[in-house]
C-alpha cells in the first residue's frame, strides 16, 4: 500500500485523503493502468474502512438505502419507454 497508514491520520487528514482518492477515481478508471487501478482501490478500501471504523453511528440518508429507493421509485411518475 502507497501513502500513510489510515490508522495513524488524523480526523482531518483522514477526510482529505478521502477527498482526494475520490477525486482521482474517475481518471484512475479510466486512464490508469491495471497497476494504477489496483493501488488505488486499495487506497481508497483502506481509507473507507477507516473512516467507517471511526464513524460507526454515521448518519445514513435514508434516500441511499434500498428501502429509500424503493420509495422514491413510488413517486415518481414513470415515463413510457418506446
Amino acid at each position: 500500500m502507497t501513502g500513510v497508514d489510515p490508522s495513524r491520520l488524523d480526523d482531518q487528514q483522514l477526510m482529505k485523503e478521502l477527498e482526494s482518492v475520490h477525486r482521482t477515481r474517475h481518471d484512475t478508471l479510466l486512464y490508469g493502468s491495471n497497476d494504477a487501478l489496483r493501488a488505488h482501490n486499495g487506497r481508497m478500501a483502506a481509507l473507507e474502512g477507516e473512516y467507517l471504523r471511526r464513524n460507526p453511528g454515521r448518519r445514513v440518508a435514508s434516500g441511499r438505502t434500498r428501502a429509500g429507493a424503493r420509495e422514491r421509485g413510488r413517486g415518481e411518475p414513470q415515463t413510457p419507454r418506446v
